[in-house]
Protein backbone atom coordinates (compact mmCIF):
# COMPACT_ATOMS: atom_id res chain seq x y z
CA UNK A 1 0.00 0.00 0.00
CA UNK A 2 1.02 3.65 -0.22
CA UNK A 3 2.47 5.70 2.59
CA UNK A 4 -0.08 7.84 2.36
CA UNK A 5 -2.75 4.86 3.26
CA UNK A 6 -0.43 3.37 5.76
CA UNK A 7 -0.18 6.90 7.67
CA UNK A 8 -4.54 6.78 7.29
CA UNK A 9 -4.91 3.39 8.25
CA UNK A 10 -2.66 3.97 11.39
CA UNK A 11 -4.32 6.97 12.23
CA UNK A 12 -7.56 5.43 12.14
CA UNK A 13 -6.93 2.28 13.77
CA UNK A 14 -4.70 3.61 16.46
CA UNK A 15 -4.77 7.41 17.30
CA UNK A 16 -7.23 7.05 19.90
CA UNK A 17 -5.25 5.08 21.95
CA UNK A 18 -2.77 8.18 22.53
CA UNK A 19 -3.98 11.26 24.34
CA UNK A 20 -1.33 13.63 23.11
CA UNK A 21 -0.77 15.27 19.67
CA UNK A 22 2.54 14.09 19.73
CA UNK A 23 1.81 10.76 20.91
CA UNK A 24 -0.58 10.33 18.14
CA UNK A 25 2.07 11.51 15.38
CA UNK A 26 4.21 9.33 16.81
CA UNK A 27 2.13 6.54 16.26
CA UNK A 28 1.21 7.36 12.76
CA UNK A 29 4.42 7.67 11.79
CA UNK A 30 5.50 4.57 12.93
CA UNK A 31 3.17 2.97 10.35
CA UNK A 32 4.94 4.88 7.70
CA UNK A 33 8.67 4.90 8.23
CA UNK A 34 9.18 1.43 6.96
CA UNK A 35 8.79 2.69 3.79
CA UNK A 36 12.01 5.44 4.02
CA UNK A 37 13.94 1.81 2.87
CA UNK A 38 12.46 2.75 -0.52
CA UNK A 39 13.83 5.57 -1.20
CA UNK A 40 16.70 4.45 -3.53
CA UNK A 41 14.15 4.71 -5.92
CA UNK A 42 15.05 8.71 -5.82
CA UNK A 43 18.56 7.37 -6.63
CA UNK A 44 17.32 5.13 -9.31
CA UNK A 45 15.32 7.63 -10.98
CA UNK A 46 18.27 10.35 -10.75
CA UNK A 47 20.73 8.25 -12.07
CA UNK A 48 18.76 6.91 -15.30
CA UNK A 49 17.35 10.60 -15.78
CA UNK A 50 21.38 12.35 -15.76
CA UNK A 51 22.37 8.88 -17.96
CA UNK A 52 24.85 7.86 -14.99
CA UNK A 53 25.37 4.21 -14.46
CA UNK A 54 21.92 3.15 -13.36
CA UNK A 55 21.68 1.59 -9.74
CA UNK A 56 19.00 -0.40 -8.60
CA UNK A 57 18.30 0.65 -4.88
CA UNK A 58 15.20 0.26 -4.61
CA UNK A 59 15.35 -3.51 -5.61
CA UNK A 60 18.13 -4.51 -3.26
CA UNK A 61 16.87 -2.24 -0.24
CA UNK A 62 12.96 -1.76 -0.26
CA UNK A 63 11.36 -4.23 1.93
CA UNK A 64 15.13 -5.37 3.32
CA UNK A 65 15.92 -2.91 5.65
CA UNK A 66 12.62 -0.80 6.99
CA UNK A 67 10.29 -4.02 6.97
CA UNK A 68 11.06 -6.53 9.26
CA UNK A 69 11.28 -7.35 13.28
CA UNK A 70 14.67 -5.31 13.93
CA UNK A 71 13.21 -2.34 11.88
CA UNK A 72 9.90 -2.56 13.87
CA UNK A 73 11.86 -2.96 16.98
CA UNK A 74 13.85 -0.09 16.68
CA UNK A 75 10.77 2.07 15.28
CA UNK A 76 8.92 1.23 18.59
CA UNK A 77 11.76 1.91 20.75
CA UNK A 78 12.77 5.28 19.18
CA UNK A 79 8.78 6.50 18.75
CA UNK A 80 8.80 5.67 23.02
CA UNK A 81 11.69 7.19 23.39
CA UNK A 82 10.41 10.56 22.07
CA UNK A 83 6.62 9.53 23.15
CA UNK A 84 5.13 11.60 26.30
CA UNK A 85 3.46 7.99 27.64
CA UNK A 86 6.50 6.02 26.48
CA UNK A 87 5.72 2.39 26.70
CA UNK A 88 2.32 3.08 25.45
CA UNK A 89 3.48 5.11 22.31
CA UNK A 90 6.05 2.18 21.70
CA UNK A 91 3.84 -0.46 22.23
CA UNK A 92 1.21 1.04 19.90
CA UNK A 93 4.00 1.81 17.71
CA UNK A 94 5.04 -1.57 17.49
CA UNK A 95 1.42 -2.59 16.34
CA UNK A 96 1.66 0.27 14.00
CA UNK A 97 4.62 -0.85 12.15
CA UNK A 98 3.27 -4.83 12.05
CA UNK A 99 0.08 -3.10 10.41
CA UNK A 100 2.48 -1.63 7.69
CA UNK A 101 3.72 -5.21 7.61
CA UNK A 102 0.54 -7.06 7.10
CA UNK A 103 -0.78 -4.22 4.54
CA UNK A 104 2.00 -4.75 2.39
CA UNK A 105 1.75 -8.42 2.45
CA UNK A 106 -1.96 -8.35 1.14
CA UNK A 107 -1.87 -5.53 -0.97
CA UNK A 108 1.82 -4.63 -2.59
CA UNK A 109 1.94 -6.76 -5.68
CA UNK A 110 3.64 -5.72 -9.14
CA UNK A 111 1.73 -5.03 -12.01
CA UNK A 112 1.48 -8.87 -12.63
CA UNK A 113 0.41 -11.88 -10.88
CA UNK A 114 3.86 -13.31 -10.68
CA UNK A 115 5.23 -9.84 -9.16
CA UNK A 116 4.58 -11.03 -5.34
CA UNK A 117 6.31 -9.04 -2.80
CA UNK A 118 6.95 -10.46 0.35
CA UNK A 119 8.17 -9.53 3.93
CA UNK A 120 11.64 -10.80 5.64
CA UNK A 121 10.74 -11.04 8.70
CA UNK A 122 14.18 -10.88 10.06
CA UNK A 123 15.56 -8.70 7.23
CA UNK A 124 18.21 -7.81 6.87
CA UNK A 125 19.67 -9.74 9.84
CA UNK A 126 18.48 -13.39 7.96
CA UNK A 127 16.28 -13.75 4.62
CA UNK A 128 13.71 -16.81 6.30
CA UNK A 129 11.15 -16.62 7.17
CA UNK A 130 9.36 -15.18 4.19
CA UNK A 131 6.17 -14.45 4.36
CA UNK A 132 4.29 -13.71 1.33
CA UNK A 133 0.62 -14.20 0.10
CA UNK A 134 0.03 -15.80 -3.52
CA UNK A 135 -3.13 -13.28 -3.28
CA UNK A 136 -2.00 -10.54 -3.02
CA UNK A 137 -3.50 -7.47 -5.30
CA UNK A 138 -1.56 -4.81 -7.08
CA UNK A 139 0.04 -1.97 -5.17
CA UNK A 140 -2.26 0.37 -7.61
CA UNK A 141 -5.68 -2.10 -7.62
CA UNK A 142 -8.59 -0.82 -7.02
CA UNK A 143 -8.92 -2.59 -3.56
CA UNK A 144 -6.24 0.01 -2.36
CA UNK A 145 -7.97 2.71 -3.85
CA UNK A 146 -10.77 2.13 -1.98
CA UNK A 147 -9.71 1.22 1.11
CA UNK A 148 -7.99 4.93 0.74
CA UNK A 149 -11.22 5.98 0.15
CA UNK A 150 -13.27 4.18 2.68
CA UNK A 151 -10.61 5.22 5.06
CA UNK A 152 -10.69 9.41 4.03
CA UNK A 153 -14.48 9.33 4.55
CA UNK A 154 -14.41 7.75 7.91
CA UNK A 155 -11.66 10.45 9.03
CA UNK A 156 -13.42 13.17 7.60
CA UNK A 157 -16.88 11.49 9.25
CA UNK A 158 -14.95 10.99 13.04
CA UNK A 159 -13.83 14.86 12.40
CA UNK A 160 -16.90 15.81 12.68
CA UNK A 161 -17.62 14.34 16.18
CA UNK A 162 -13.98 14.62 17.45
CA UNK A 163 -13.28 17.91 15.91
CA UNK A 164 -9.61 16.88 14.93
CA UNK A 165 -8.91 15.24 12.13
CA UNK A 166 -4.79 14.03 10.88
CA UNK A 167 -4.57 17.57 9.95
CA UNK A 168 -3.79 18.55 13.36
CA UNK A 169 -0.34 17.08 13.51
CA UNK A 170 0.57 19.39 10.50
CA UNK A 171 -1.43 22.48 11.45
CA UNK A 172 -3.96 23.32 13.63
CA UNK A 173 -5.40 26.56 12.51
CA UNK A 174 -5.43 24.77 8.47
CA UNK A 175 -7.47 21.79 10.69
CA UNK A 176 -10.01 23.77 12.21
CA UNK A 177 -10.42 24.89 9.04
CA UNK A 178 -10.94 21.62 7.69
CA UNK A 179 -13.28 20.46 10.92
CA UNK A 180 -15.69 23.48 10.02
CA UNK A 181 -15.78 23.19 6.87
CA UNK A 182 -16.76 19.18 7.43
CA UNK A 183 -19.20 20.64 10.01
CA UNK A 184 -20.90 22.35 7.57
CA UNK A 185 -20.87 20.20 4.53
CA UNK A 186 -22.59 17.72 7.09
CA UNK A 187 -24.94 19.65 8.62
CA UNK A 188 -26.36 20.49 4.58
CA UNK A 189 -26.24 16.85 4.21
CA UNK A 190 -28.56 15.85 7.32
CA UNK A 191 -30.98 18.59 6.81
CA UNK A 192 -31.62 17.83 3.03
CA UNK A 193 -32.82 14.63 4.39
CA UNK A 194 -35.13 15.56 6.84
Amino acid sequence: MSPITHGLLSWTLLERSQTSRRDKALVVLAGVVPDLDGLGIVADFATRLLGLAETNYYQQFHRMVGHGLPAALAIAVMAGLLGRDKLRVAAVALVSVHLHFLCDLIGSRGSTADDLWGIYYFAPLAMQPEWLWAGQWPLTGWQNMAITALLLFAIMRRATVTGYSPLSLVSTAGDGQLVATLRRWRRRLTSNRD
